[in-house]
């Protein structure tokens, strides 16, 4: 049996990856900083193995411990999913030093460090695949997000250089990049009042949001060898044409039926 790791499974895009993943037949170990009993109690009604591996992905002795139950308990790991990240909005020039390190600590240390421990369980198997979750804000500079464009810019440089390093030697690294998703992360961000469903429906050229399950799907697709297996060091968009589309509004809104 595959085993796939999954960090910030509690809820979002790491529940939905996870209930995705078991229903493919994967163990599964869940991370995060709260409970994952939830996303644990779904998974065993889709009869996945699920076991919790609670703490901090941006300290250090966490994550070593999070490996080393992964390895006790399975002993093995064939996909790691680093979703857990944090958002942060504020203009550039409002930002704290201490705000922005730990965006940059949970969005880019905490990867870095799971990839260092769980790549090295995965190299000495020979084959493996890590899938960091990026965001389009990785690809382009989004207005009041200079911490957390940042950190997703950083992500998808340490994939692409995992990619170069370990792709020889049987694991794969790829990042997905969604755009908006409806998640509780949506939720809190809208209740500060910086964008509303409109700016976003109207901005994406498939006019909606992404669902967690679009871009769970995707994540799968990316971890399974059979799938993407010549695939690696790829940044996979999930924006509903977000990047792809230049237009403004109106030429945009024009081509929409009335």
């Amino acid at each position: 049996m595959r085993v796939a790791i999954i960090t910030g499974a509690s809820q979002g895009i790491g529940r939905r990856t996870a209930e995705v993943l078991a229903g493919k037949g994967y163990a599964l170990a869940l991370n995060d900083i709260q409970s994952t009993q939830a996303t644990r109690d779904a998974v065993g009604a889709i009869g996945a193995p699920a076991i919790e591996v609670p703490g901090d992905v941006s300290r250090e002795a966490d994550v070593h411990r999070i490996a080393a139950t992964v390895q006790q308990h399975y002993g093995r790991a064939d996909v790691l999913v680093n979703n857990a990240g944090i958002s942060f909005i504020r203009p550039a020039e409002e930002t704290g030093v201490e705000e922005w390190c730990r965006v940059l600590e949970v969005n880019l240390t905490g990867p870095f460090l799971l990839c260092r421990a769980f790549g090295k369980l995965m190299l000495a198997q020979g084959e493996g695949a890590i899938v960091n979750v990026a965001s389009v804000a990785g690809l382009a500079g989004i207005g009041d997000r200079a911490a957390y464009n940042a950190s997703k810019h950083g992500l998808i440089g340490l994939t692409r250089t995992l990619a170069s390093e370990w792709g020889g030697r049987g694991v794969r690294t790829n990042a997905v990049c969604p755009g908006w998703v409806k998640t509780e992360m949506d939720q809190a961000d809208q209740a500060g009042g910086s964008y509303s469903d409109a700016d976003i429906e109207n901005r994406v050229p498939m006019a909606r949001f992404a669902s967690p399950t679009d871009v769970a799907e995707a994540i799968a697709f990316l971890a399974d060898p059979k799938l993407s297996g010549f695939v690696n060091g790829m940044e996979l968009r999930v924006d509903g044409g977000w990047l792809a589309d230049g237009s403004w509004d109106r030429l945009r809104l024009g081509h929409r039926p009335k």
